[in-house]
């Protein structure tokens, strides 16, 4: 059975289907997209407590709801000076070094980081034996995705792709899978060096979106886009530790990278271990950090 969920992944029209459904998740359709909505929380368990708004009947769209703020407070980012914070609610997929260019997908299977950045060997070189964290979130999570450190916005790229599933099972069974998908890299400068945040697209994923440009996909065609923005002046993105970056219209995967030495991921940091956005992820090894 898991061999067939697989194979059909390689079939029906993963694109067609998730931007079908990401038609229905934008519309305001009143009562359809209210029992949605309450069909969605019930099937998988979603804690509307820690909502800011806790009431399903009043959010407009099932975009709207998926990717609803939480309460002020529900999420403490951890203010050392030296910890660097998950990004997301979910679970690790994998972590680890980044050995010779390579990023460990799951047993059996690698891919590349010049693959996964759109084929700039350039800036994948800036990881290369570094290390990554994959973090995979499951539809009952919350679904904004925040910055782990202080970070300057140096580069965008737009990378098109497939939209496989990207549960545990997929990244098992599908060769190169995170560098297969559709996704959003982007290149921050940070106190640690360079980082590199992923934001990577899947079967019903409508959009992803950022807090700078807004919605990125889906655009048209099979072009990699690219976008500089400088470091300063009025139109440079400056972000804090624990502040929004950008978020996923129906679920899928940020994979995170970093420079030679630039950190220590914590110990708990291991493949199916919680994330909780906040918590402590991996700690700054240099001194200006």
């Amino acid at each position: 059975m898991d061999s067939l969920k697989v194979a059909l992944q390689y079939c029906f029209p993963q694109h067609g289907l998730s931007r079908l459904i990401g038609r229905f998740a934008a519309a305001e359709a009143g009562s359809v997209t209210t029992h949605a909505i309450q069909w969605f929380i019930k099937r998988y368990k979603v804690d509307m407590d820690e909502a800011a708004n806790p009431d399903p009947g009043s959010y407009k769209t099932f975009n709207d709801f998926f990717t609803r703020a939480l309460k002020e407070g529900a999420r403490p980012i951890d203010d050392g000076a030296q910890s660097l914070v998950h990004p997301a609610d979910g679970a690790v997929s994998q972590c680890g070094p980044i050995n010779n260019g390579q990023i460990f997908q799951a047993k059996g299977h690698e891919y590349s980081a010049t693959a996964l950045l759109g084929g700039d060997e350039q800036l994948a070189e800036q990881f290369n034996h570094g290390s990554f964290a994959t973090i995979y979130l499951s539809p009952t999570d919350y679904h904004r995705v925040h910055m782990p450190c202080d970070g300057v916005l140096r580069r965008m790229i737009y990378v098109p792709g497939k939209l496989f599933s990207v549960n545990p099972l997929t990244a098992q069974n599908v060769p190169g899978l995170f560098a297969r998908n559709e996704r959003v890299v982007c290149i921050f400068d940070t106190p640690v060096g360079p980082m590199a945040q992923i934001l990577v697209g899947a079967t019903i994923v409508a959009s992803m979106e950022t807090v700078w440009a807004g919605t990125i996909t889906p655009p048209a065609g099979n072009q990699i886009f690219s976008w500089q923005y400088p470091v300063e002046g009025p139109t440079s993105v400056h972000l804090n530790k624990g502040d929004e970056m950008g978020r996923f219209k129906l679920g899928s995967t940020v994979i995170l990278l970093f420079g030679q030495d630039a950190v220590s991921l914590a110990d708990d940091l291991q493949a199916e271990a919680p994330t909780r956005m906040g918590q402590v992820m991996a700690t700054a090894n240099q001194a200006d950090a």
